[in-house]
């Protein structure tokens, strides 16, 4: 019976994280200003982590959590790149 409530669940939140992806894309392409482009793709990178993880919870391979472990890292950065762009104008100083 757990087995099945944990499928469920997990299958449930693939849904609305999957959603959760729509909204952010959605934002990503219509955002009116540079600012709110950043933030969806921050947003962006965050949900397709979590994709990823409950991808992984459900299949038990262990490609996914290194692939959420790469968006992380790769998300990090360019969040941080392109803050400093928009702050200053350049990224290299």
């Amino acid at each position: 019976m757990s087995h099945v409530i944990l499928y469920w669940g997990i299958a449930t939140a693939q849904l609305i994280i999957g959603l959760a992806l729509l909204c952010a894309a959605l934002r990503l392409f219509i955002g009116p200003r540079a600012q709110d482009r950043v933030v969806a793709l921050d947003a962006l990178y965050t949900t397709t982590l979590m994709l990823f993880l409950t991808f992984g919870m459900r299949s038990g391979a262990i490609i996914y959590f290194e692939a959420a472990l790469l968006i992380a890292l790769f998300g990090f950065v360019s969040s941080s790149a392109l803050a400093k762009f928009l702050m200053r104008g350049e990224v290299i100083e």
